[in-house]
């Protein structure tokens, strides 16, 4: 059972089949980087010392997104110490990450754990690789969802975002998973993004992660009474669902 915290509920079900996007091939490298990889995993379960910050947290990426096919070392900077291993699956389903950053074959990747905004080099050998055309944007004053594919607007719609005491937390961040719950209310899906409530270290049993989801209730929307989550309408969870894993969130 997994269960996710800052929704406003459990969560419980099975990931999806693995939509990694476009372009999907094994990455090619010289493998200086291949560091043992050490320290605990980077899931939403986590807390993490002596990562990098994310540097840029209202950014924009090219849209390459990694998935590691053996657990990988996750270092404090291009060559340096290991300071966590990046596993090969997230809540049953495959690890798909955004690159923010590249130096030579090194790749900064986000990481889904505390604290936000966690970020860790990985080398680029061995890596699968793929592109998605698609960002999502939450505009937590307008309380606004807008879904991008090549910069090209694809839908805008208003949601619930966290309230005063439980807000959800700006910056950039990524789709980690997709779940399928076994019960369908309040959401038919639940997409777990890469960050947590600031707020809230538990809720619900589980570590406050924050998500995409569905709600019943048409009246919260463009409203700030959530827990932290987003709650989409109908609609706009129909176009996400068909998001890669590993896509960028930018909230703010």
């Amino acid at each position: 059972m997994v269960l996710l915290g800052a929704c406003g509920g459990s969560s419980s079900g099975t990931a999806s089949a693995e939509r990694p996007g476009a372009d999907t091939k094994a990455g090619t490298g010289a493998g200086t980087g291949a560091a043992r990889a050490t320290g605990p995993a980077a899931t939403t379960f986590a807390t993490l010392r002596d990562v990098p910050k994310d540097g840029a947290p209202q950014a924009g990426t090219d849209g390459l997104v990694v998935h590691p096919t053996s657990p990988r070392a996750v270092l404090d900077r291009p060559g340096g110490r290991s300071v966590a291993t990046l596993p090969t699956e997230q809540l049953g389903g495959p690890t798909w990450v955004p690159v923010v950053e590249s130096s030579g074959e090194w790749r900064r990747v986000l990481l889904p754990s505390r604290p936000n905004q966690a970020s860790g080099w990985i080398s680029g050998a061995g890596l699968r690789t793929a592109r998605t055309p698609y960002t999502v944007k939450v505009d937590l004053a307008r309380r606004e969802l807008t879904l991008l594919k090549s910069t090209r607007r694809v839908g805008r719609w208003p949601v619930a975002v966290g309230d005063a005491k439980t807000p959800t937390p700006p910056g950039r961040t990524f789709v980690m998973a997709t779940l399928a719950p076994a019960k369908k209310t309040p959401s038919p899906l639940v997409l777990p993004l890469g960050t947590h409530s600031a707020t809230l270290d538990t809720f619900g049993g589980g570590p406050g992660t924050v998500a995409l989801h569905g709600w019943p209730d048409t009246s919260v929307f463009g409203k700030a009474v959530t827990h932290g989550c987003v709650r989409v309408p109908a609609d706009a969870l129909r176009h996400l669902s068909r998001v890669p894993l590993g896509t960028l969130v930018l909230i703010g």
